[in-house]
């Protein structure tokens, strides 16, 4: 190839990664008080587990925290992330070959362990059927040999899912299975996302996932066990949109920092929220699922976050907030990373960079009561979506 084709590759995998960064990961939250009239319909499923190619922007995250049987600490973390992204092509373009909907996965394992260390990997391109694909129907996702898929089962459903990276030398597959109701996050799966009418999202978690998996790594084959998470959100307007026109960049985020956490109690913790350019909230809220099953949606005036020990990534130098403390109806608690490296950053500079890791809950008496995952975006640079 010459060096003027490999520059035409850099170029288009660049703007590709650009177009595609509108997707990375998941927001939550809505309080019901401060929003108007709710302008979406309700979830209805099992078509609301499938794809909704007119929106903008979707993504299907799922992340766990496992260990071998018998073991009690958590010994990984990983993420698997499944993005679409409207576009660039209109969707009644007359072309079979045209670009209607660009498809990203990242997959992403952190091995827990003294002297381990973060392996990720990610795949990028058209959407194309046979090859990468999100149904409409259904949770039936693919990128290659990269998929998650739901199953019925008798009395719930349960999750498949399996990624096979040789560049960063593992493979996974994962069986997950349903042991609570879905999550509907905000009002019924209308989650707000900022002052604005139009800033919201379509936004529904799985928490509690039980969690069997098969990790190959380093020729060693090891089974697994644990909790997973799974969030599915749509959205056509996320973080704002920022301008020239008077008070428009006090409406726009530049990232977010968010948390799930499957709790030891068996309920969950969903906790966020939009940062504008100056470190200030433009928006916070969550979600608090208890033990028996009574969720709450939690507004901006329910949860505080605070950000605490900064980590810096030898790699541009952003630096992220690895511990928090945190205020919500379930009371005054602190959040920290179970291993400092778990940045993700796209390949060959492309841009694409963000804190995605295993995270643990610490009560007031210092004791862990949760697990999960901590997601911190736009330090390395602004998010445009």
């Amino acid at each position: 190839m010459t060096a003027e084709a490999h520059a035409l590759l850099r170029r288009r995998r660049a703007w590709l990664l650009q177009a595609a960064a509108a997707s990375l990961g998941p927001v939550a939250g809505r309080t019901a008080w401060a929003a108007p009239q709710a302008p979406a319909t309700r979830l209805q499923f099992p078509r609301d587990f499938g794809a909704h190619p007119d929106t903008a922007i979707e993504w299907w995250y799922l992340t766990g925290c496992l260990a071998r049987e018998g073991r009690s600490e958590p010994e990984f973390g990983y993420q698997l992330t499944f993005f679409r992204r409207r576009g660039p092509a209109p969707l009644d373009h007359p072309s079979a070959l045209a670009a209607r909907q660009l498809m990203l996965a990242h997959g992403a394992l952190s091995d827990l362990r003294p002297g381990g260390r973060l392996r990720h990997d990610q795949r990028l391109g058209r959407a194309v059927a046979g090859l990468h694909e999100a149904s409409e129907q259904d949770c039936q996702l693919r990128m290659g040999d990269w998929s998650l898929q739901r199953q019925n089962l008798p009395g719930g459903h349960a999750y498949q899912a399996q990624l096979r990276s040789r560049s960063a030398g593992f493979e996974l597959r994962l069986n997950l299975q349903t042991s609570q109701a879905l999550l509907l996050q905000g009002d019924g799966g209308y989650s707000r996302k900022g002052p604005q009418p139009d800033q919201f999202s379509h936004y529904y978690s799985q928490v509690q996932l039980l969690s069997q998996a098969e990790l190959r790594l380093e020729g060693q084959v090891l089974r697994l066990q644990g909790r997973s998470w799974l969030d599915h959100e749509w959205s056509d307007n996320l973080l704002g949109k920022p301008g020239a026109e008077a008070g428009a960049s006090q409406d726009a985020a530049v990232g977010w920092d968010w948390a799930g956490i499957n709790l030891s109690d068996g309920g969950a913790l969903t906790v966020f929220r939009l940062r504008r350019a100056d470190g200030s909230t433009l928006w916070s809220g969550g979600s608090w699922r208890r033990p028996d099953g009574r969720t709450e949606a939690l507004g901006p005036e329910q949860v505080q976050l605070q950000p605490g020990r900064l980590w810096a990534s030898p790699r541009g130098g952003a630096r992220y907030p690895l511990e928090w403390q945190l205020r919500t109806p379930q009371g005054e608690q602190r959040l920290r990373a179970l291993m400092d490296d778990q940045e993700i950053h796209g390949r060959a500079g492309a841009g694409i960079r963000y804190w995605e890791g295993a995270a643990e809950l610490l009560d007031a008496s210092g004791g862990r009561s949760g697990l999960g995952y901590l997601e911190l975006t736009g330090y390395a640079e602004a998010l445009k979506i």
